[in-house]
């Protein structure tokens, strides 16, 4: 599966920096270019498949995160699941946008704990870049389906309601900024920051999946531990295999993606939800100005917490919502390049 991730950066970059273009041209996210421009059961049919995938997701990460926990500090994986989740509503509702959104671009370094675990194991690093370059299909529907996992997984339907929304925070934040459809004239320095910021990060992304995906395949797949229910199953099969470096390596990278994963999953949702019925949306305003929209990332939230303590297959839950992602990608990105074209979305 490595092949996945070259393959996929020309597919997420420019899917990305369409989504911030669209954001930061008509002033408004997602939802709400797909309720002006198509039929509602559309985009009610596109939000709820991205609620219930983000839902699962959501479960799974809090449920990795508290396991990751238990075993490093010891202590019930649940509760641990329960604080953190608690904690990241929390943030969410009571921290500014501008305060908060710094704190999360400095939690991704959490994410180099994967990089860093490969090297302190054994890669056979020329095995692993021939694979990179030249896939080695197998015709198998179990193959075919977690390939969609993969795709699903990098090209995330949420990150793009996420990054849209997002540029339309940052023109309601600025005072001297509008949408681009109002003020061309800021287009030629907004298109540059956005071609390189989203370029940058996706290709570290990329990198990133690179190495989960190596370091899986080099410790467990290479052991023959094919049967993960749990992250601390697989923390705990990667303790004998790769030293106690790794594993507490493997366990920040859990924690620390978790604390990154959560709010963008609840901020799509909530921002998704609330354009799709116009109320207003916003993590820069107060919660008690915007009841609908705070209301919706709680019960997220909130929803998750209780699934996981219902004893739901976290592994499962996390690939079946990777499948689903993938699935809903694919018209998405379609819708995308139909908004993206059409001349009246930025006229309007």
């Amino acid at each position: 599966m490595l092949w996945t991730m070259v393959f996929s950066f020309p597919l997420m970059a420019p899917t990305q920096e369409i989504c911030a273009r669209l954001g930061r041209i008509t002033g408004v996210g997602i939802a709400a270019n797909l309720r002006r421009y198509y039929p509602k059961a559309l985009g009610y049919g596109l939000i709820l498949l991205l609620c219930v995938a983000n839902l699962f997701n959501l479960t799974a990460d809090l449920s990795a995160m508290g396991a990751a926990m238990g075993l490093v500090v010891g202590g019930p994986a649940q509760v641990y699941a329960l604080v953190f989740g608690l904690v990241s509503l929390v943030l969410q509702m009571f921290i500014p946008y501008r305060k908060y959104v710094r704190y999360l671009k400095w939690l991704t370094l959490a994410l180099f704990a994967y990089v860093a675990t490969a090297f302190v194991i054994h890669v056979p690093w020329g095995m692993a870049l021939r694979n990179a370059v030249f896939p080695s299909m197998s015709w198998t529907s179990d193959y075919w389906m977690a390939l969609v996992a993969v795709l699903g997984t990098t090209i995330s339907p949420y990150l793009f309601f996420w990054q849209t929304s997002q540029e339309v925070e940052e023109v309601r934040l600025n005072n001297d900024e509008q949408p681009l459809k109002r003020k061309p004239s800021q287009a030629h320095k907004h298109f540059r920051r956005i071609a390189f910021d989203t370029r940058v990060g996706m290709a570290f992304s990329n990198v990133v999946a690179f190495f989960i995906i190596l370091t899986t395949a080099v410790t467990l797949h290479g052991s023959a531990v094919k049967s993960i229910g749990t992250a601390a199953d697989a923390v705990q099969a990667l303790r004998p295999l790769a030293g106690p470096w790794a594993f507490g390596l493997f366990a920040l990278g859990i924690i620390g993606t978790g604390l990154l994963a959560i709010p963008v999953l609840t901020g799509s949702v909530a921002y998704a939800v609330a354009e799709t019925f116009h109320w207003p949306a916003s993590l820069e305003t107060k919660p008690r100005r915007a009841r609908k929209f705070y209301a919706t990332l709680a019960t997220a939230t909130l929803g998750a917490i209780v699934l996981n303590f219902l004893r739901i297959d976290p592994i499962r839950a996390l690939y079946w919502s990777a499948v689903v992602n993938g699935i809903v990608a694919v018209p998405l990105m379609f819708l995308l390049m139909s908004m993206a074209t059409n001349r009246s979305t930025a006229l309007k």
